[in-house]
C-alpha cells in the first residue's frame, strides 16, 4: 500500500492527477493520507569518448557519501482466517483462531547531517517502524533509532552509533533560484544509490495539502518511490532540499518533484537534535485570504493583508485584543501577505515572548504587542 495518495483535478488538462509521497514499498501498517550559490560554470568539463562536456561528477563526489538508504520493518497481526473479519464469523466462533505475526518492510533515503551520526529523512519514512536500518554508501549497514519527528513538516531525525561519518555541506537559504541545476539522490525503488538531474522548477510551492507547512523547491529531476528523504543538492554538492513527494497520474516520475528547502529543514532538525521535537509560536486566530470579492464587500480598497475570520476564546490574540475582521499586514516588521505566509511568520515566533502586529481596523491602522503561545501539537490521525 502506498503512503498519501491524494487526488484533484487539474485546471488545464482536465484529468486526474496522483500526489503521493515517494517512499517506496510503504509499510502497510501506517494510515493512508492524503546551497551555494549555483552557476551553469560550475559543471566541470570531462572527456568521454574524445569529446569535452560538462560533468558534476564533483557535486556527486562531494554529496554521495552523506546519502543513505533506509530500510524500516514493523510487526503487523493479520488473521488466521480471513473469515475473522466477519463480525458474525466471530460472533459463533469467538477468539479461537489467532491472529498471524508477520512483518511489513518500508524504504527511504536519508542524509547525514554531522559526522557524529545524525540523519535527517522524512517523517513518513520512518513513522510507526520498530526497526530501522541504514546502509552507507560504501555498503556499511547500521541500526539506528529515531531522535525526533515532526509530522508537520514530514521531517525526522535518525541516529547511528558511528564516528565520523561523512557530513553533506548546507546550501545557502537564500541563493536557489529558479532555473537552476540540482541533482536528486536517493535509492528509487531499491535499485541502489542513484542520480538524476533536473533544474529548479519553481519556489515556495505551497497548497498541495502534503505538509501542515509547505515551502516547496519544485524540482524535474526524476524522484520515485524509494527517494523519500535523500538529497536534492546543487551544482557544488551543496544540499538545496530534502526530497519529499511526486505528482504522478502512474507512480512514477514525470517530472514533477517536491523538496523540503534546507532553511526549513536546518530549523526543524536542529530543534529535534537539542530536544526531540519542535517548538512553535501561535496566537490562536483563524485566517481567511483577502480575495477582491471580499475586498470590494468590505470596500477594503486593497488585497494586501489577511483577514481575521476568527479569534480563540483565551489565546494570546484574544488577550491582546484581536478582533475578528481585523486585517493583518505585518508580523514583528515582516510581512503577511496570505494566509500561508501569516501561518510561517505565527510559527517562528517564540512561546513567551512579545511580538508585534500591525492592523488595520475602521480604516485605520496601529501595532499591537501580542505574546506568542506555544503551539499545540496536532492530533493523531
Amino acid at each position: 500500500m502506498y503512503r498519501l495518495w491524494l487526488t484533484f483535478a487539474q485546471t488545464a488538462t482536465l484529468c486526474l492527477a496522483v500526489l503521493f509521497v515517494v517512499a517506496t514499498l510503504k509499510p502497510e501498517w501506517l494510515p493512508a493520507k492524503s546551497g551555494g550559490t549555483i552557476a551553469p560554470n560550475q559543471a566541470e568539463p570531462s572527456t568521454f569518448g574524445g569529446t569535452r562536456t560538462a560533468s558534476y561528477s564533483d557535486a556527486v563526489r562531494k554529496a554521495v557519501p552523506a546519502v543513505v538508504s533506509i530500510f524500516t520493518s514493523k510487526e503487523v497481526k493479520r488473521p488466521r482466517n480471513p473469515f475473522m473479519n466477519d463480525p458474525l464469523f466471530r460472533h459463533f466462533f469467538g477468539e479461537r483462531f489467532e491472529d498471524e505475526a508477520q512483518r511489513a518492510f518500508g524504504l527511504g533515503s536519508g542524509v547525514i547531517i554531522n559526522s557524529k551520526g545524525y540523519i535527517l529523512t522524512n517523517q513518513h519514512v520512518v513513522e510507526a517502524a520498530d526497526e530501522i536500518e541504514v546502509a552507507l554508501s560504501d555498503g556499511k549497514k547500521l541500526a539506528a533509532k529515531v531522535v525526533g519527528s515532526d509530522p508537520e513538516t514530514d521531517l525526522a531525525v535518525l541516529h547511528v552509533e558511528a564516528q565520523n561519518l561523512p557530513a553533506i555541506t548546507l546550501g545557502q537559504a537564500e541563493n536557489p533560484r529558479v532555473g537552476d541545476v540540482v541533482l536528486a539522490i536517493g535509492n528509487p525503488l531499491g535499485v541502489g544509490q542513484t542520480v538524476t538531474m533536473g533544474i529548479i522548477s519553481a519556489l515556495h510551492r505551497t497548497g498541495l495539502r502534503i505538509n501542515t507547512f509547505e515551502n516547496f523547491i519544485q524540482t524535474d529531476a526524476a524522484i520515485n518511490q524509494g527517494n523519500s528523504g535523500g538529497a536534492l543538492i546543487d551544482a557544488s554538492g551543496n544540499l538545496v532540499g530534502i526530497n519529499t513527494a511526486i505528482l504522478s497520474q502512474s507512480g512514477g516520475s514525470i517530472g514533477i518533484g517536491f523538496a523540503i528547502p534546507v532553511s526549513t529543514a536546518k530549523q526543524v532538525m536542529e530543534q529535534l537534535i537539542a530536544s526531540g521535537a519542535v517548538t512553535r509560536g501561535w496566537v490562536g486566530v483563524e485566517l481567511q485570504e483577502i480575495t477582491p470579492d471580499l475586498a470590494e464587500s468590505f470596500k477594503l480598497g486593497t488585497t494586501a493583508g489577511v483577514l481575521v475570520a476568527g479569534v480563540q476564546r483565551g489565546s494570546p490574540a484574544d488577550r491582546a485584543g484581536i478582533k475578528p475582521g481585523d486585517i493583518v499586514t505585518m508580523v514583528d516588521g515582516k510581512q503577511a501577505k496570505d494566509p500561508d505566509s501569516m501561518r510561517t511568520l505565527i510559527v517562528a515566533l517564540t512561546p513567551g515572548k512579545e511580538a508585534r502586529l500591525r492592523l488595520r481596523r475602521d480604516g485605520r491602522e496601529f501595532d499591537l504587542a501580542i505574546t506568542a503561545g506555544k503551539r499545540p501539537r496536532p492530533p493523531k490521525e
